[in-house]
């Protein structure tokens, strides 16, 4: 398979994205081109965490968003696809069943995949290149709106992953638990003692945001004492404040002080790192990477 059109379906707690690539072999390896990318904020955690179940309006919604991009993906001549869903429809009551509904209305399989899955999946979207350059090891962070991934990459092999029901959705509706977040800092013990990563490479809407927040360009990498100022500004302003100063909607104004605190905890515990890369890819990327890997194998 020299060129194929392949595509990514990532049902996550705060939105469901499509991303179509363009996929070409090429004598360094493949190459992948963005071609279409479509994200739709239905925010399932809402649901989920308070309710234990995806709320009939919310299913609604999301059956017509993977309608959408049946569609889609038909109009772009689409050969291969993944379809995952991570930490909302893992914990829902009613899943598997909106899965099942799901695939019989639009034929889009859905794989509830589970948090070990996908930090692997983001292990397989890749680092930006100053991490990858510096052969270094890297500690990969994705921040969600309900759970967060952590795995520990070296030479593109994943030495540690693990997942945690700690994320934006679930701290702004209290959520996580006291377990949860000791096991989060044993974790990040676990990795400072054993594998003292260079670098580490962060991905979410949220971290983006702070990254333009912090007027950084190109390969910039962001310092824990900048976080720490950003953070404290953030939290000193009222949601509206945030709102105006910081050009966010409700939901992110309401979402990115949690994840900047995830992201201090993080780097605060492990003081090998050199600072943090904002990764420009996602779940979705490496739902594509390892596709295309199956289809060539």
């Amino acid at each position: 398979m020299k060129a194929s059109t392949l595509a990514a379906i990532d049902i996550g707690s705060n939105a469901v994205r499509l991303l179509i690539n363009a996929v070409e072999a090429g004598p360094g390896g493949p190459e992948f081109k963005k071609l279409a990318f479509l994200r739709v904020p239905i925010r399932l955690g809402e649901d989920v965490f308070t309710l234990c179940r995806i709320s009939d309006a919310k299913a609604d919604r999301l059956m017509e968003a993977m309608q959408s991009f049946s569609h889609l993906m038909r109009a772009y001549a689409v050969s291969g696809f993944r379809a995952c869903a991570t930490s909302a429809m893992r914990d829902a009551d009613n899943g598997k069943e909106l899965a099942r509904a799901i695939k019989k209305m639009t034929g889009i399989d859905i794989e509830i995949v589970s948090g070990a899955q996908e930090a692997g999946l983001i292990c397989a979207a890749g680092a930006p290149p100053q991490a990858l350059c510096a052969g270094e090891i890297c500690l990969y962070a994705d921040v969600g709106g309900g759970s967060t991934e952590l795995a520990v990459c070296a030479d593109r092999q994943v030495r540690f992953h693990d997942s945690f029901r700690i994320g934006t959705i679930r701290i702004l509706n209290n959520a996580v638990a006291e377990a949860e977040k000791t096991r989060f800092a044993h974790s990040l013990e676990k990795i400072r003692r054993h594998h003292a990563p260079a670098y580490l490479v962060a991905f979410g809407g949220n971290i983006s945001r702070a990254y333009a927040m912090l007027d950084k360009t190109g390969d910039d990498l962001i310092r824990l004492h900048e976080l720490e100022t950003l953070c404290a500004k953030l939290r000193a302003l009222r949601r509206e404040g945030r709102m105006q100063v910081c050009n966010l909607d409700g939901h992110k104004a309401d979402a990115i002080v949690p994840a900047l605190e995830i992201f201090i905890e993080i780097v605060s515990a492990c003081p090998s790192l050199r600072g943090v890369c904002v990764s420009k890819t996602g779940l979705g990327d490496g739902l594509i990477r390892d596709l295309y890997k199956q289809l060539q194998a």
